[in-house]
């Protein structure tokens, strides 16, 4: 797994990464919800939509918006198995360990987190 300074910097070097932002309903929910609450969805996603060796429509699997999990997982290239391969080097073709199922969580919480600094809002954990 990439060393998360390292995949921050290159992810913020990315074009269409770093255009994703938290804002309206997903904002929202995140700040009515709490961090804790949207990472559990998150592992939830995570658990069941990529943690499979080959899941089912890999690529298409997480939707662009409306949870900010979503919007987290495309802002981190977690959002399927060819983006972790290449931008957390998690490879293909295996089912995801906990190891790495707690990685990807950490990844979105700090993603997470960094929008809430970023927005100067405080929101409940």
């Amino acid at each position: 797994m990439r060393d998360m300074e390292e995949l921050f910097a290159a992810l913020g070097r990315s074009q269409f990464r770093s255009r994703f932002r938290l804002s309206g309903k997903e904002a929202e929910y995140l700040m009515d919800k709490g961090l804790a609450t949207v990472l559990e969805h998150a592992r939830d996603f995570v658990t069941k939509r990529l943690a499979d060796a080959e899941p089912a429509n890999d690529g298409r699997q997480t939707l662009m918006r409306n949870h900010p999990a979503f919007v987290a997982q495309h802002a981190t290239g977690t959002c399927c198995r060819g983006c972790l391969a290449k931008w957390l080097h998690i490879p293909k073709g295996n089912p995801l360990t906990q190891e790495q199922i707690d990685y990807i969580i950490e990844v979105l919480q700090r993603w997470l987190t960094e929008q809430d600094i970023q927005q100067g809002t405080s929101r409940r954990q």
